[in-house]
């Protein structure tokens, strides 16, 4: 179906109308005066043979150009069905303060954000991509997108804060997974969660209770382990462990489904989506047609010049 972005430009039709209307009155107006000339017979011994039909044909392609000019001039646009996969992955990165030890170089944080970033460039393109960080509350930073760069600049730019909320993470990620538009298909995407932490959650939901969440949604959660159990960091002037709780993280990645990882590769995280599936939903775009528009215009005006050049040996 035709639409028009500018329906106003529909208006320029009025002056081809008018022009329309002049040639056709003025046709009229011929024809009444040659009636008067009554002597048919001497008019036909002064006069050649008239063109008949196709004294209007070069101008009536001329007006037919011009209508087409016209409603160029709205932008016309049709409304085109376009794939969109709706496959989506969640990244969630620890930012607690106990990420910022170094026993895994150069520290917890920068290890996490750079094998975050590897992750995201051997994502298939056609995934949507989001990401959450977590420490005493969960937020998403980037909602499920195709827009990569935004996603890593979104983890160059992660900032360390108190606590962990492991349990929150997974929560805010499944609303997120919700979030994505259906566009025509039915359920929730296909889904991942990839959660990347180091400490004991100490906020918020729990563990298990996000677990639950995770397997309800059918959305599995990997996890990956960032430290070693002789992991220090100064808090408030005061040295403390932060050891990793692997036994945490590798029972959230079994319970939901997942996978969980010590030393993250990229060849590892390949397993998070290589059996994710696929989900096609549609959305509706407009796609301007004015060059159409223009065309045919140009078109109508060339065999305007040529019928006219052809019989009557002039331009119209």
């Amino acid at each position: 179906m035709i639409r028009f972005l500018q329906p106003w430009w529909l208006l320029a039709l009025l002056p081809v109308l008018a022009i329309a209307g002049a040639y056709v009155w003025r046709q009229l107006h011929r024809r009444s005066y040659a009636l008067r000339f009554t002597n048919v017979e001497l008019l036909r011994t002064l006069a050649p043979k008239g063109l008949g039909w196709r004294r209007h044909a070069a101008a009536g392609a001329f007006l037919l150009s011009l209508v087409a000019l016209a409603t160029g001039l709205a932008r016309p646009a049709i409304d085109t069905k376009q794939p969109l996969e709706r496959a989506t992955i969640m990244l969630a990165i620890d930012v607690s303060l106990s990420m910022q030890a170094d026993d895994v170089a150069p520290n917890r944080l920068e290890a996490a954000q750079e094998a975050a970033k590897q992750f995201v460039g051997e994502l298939p393109q056609t995934y949507n991509l989001g990401l959450v960080s977590f420490a005493k509350s969960a937020n998403v930073l980037v909602p499920p997108t195709k827009d990569r760069a935004a996603v890593v600049q979104a983890i160059d730019g992660l900032v360390l804060a108190e606590a962990t909320a492991t349990g929150e993470a997974v929560f805010t990620s499944l609303e997120a997974i919700r979030s994505v538009p259906a566009d025509g298909a039915s359920g929730i995407p296909p889904a991942r969660i990839v959660l990347l932490s180091d400490g004991y959650r100490t906020s918020g939901r729990s563990v298990e209770e996000a677990s639950a969440a995770a397997q309800a949604a059918n959305v599995p959660v990997s996890t990956i382990a960032f430290g070693t159990d002789a992991g220090q960091v100064e808090i408030g002037g005061q040295v403390q462990r932060v050891p990793v709780d692997r036994l945490a993280l590798a029972q959230l990645a079994e319970a939901t489904q997942g996978f969980f990882y010590e030393a993250a590769s990229v060849a590892e995280l390949k397993q998070v989506y290589q059996d994710m599936g696929s989900s096609i939903g549609f959305r509706t775009e407009s796609r301007e047609i004015t060059q159409w528009y223009a065309g045919i215009a140009l078109l109508f005006a060339l065999c305007a010049g040529a019928m006219s050049l052809l019989w009557t040996s002039r331009l119209p």
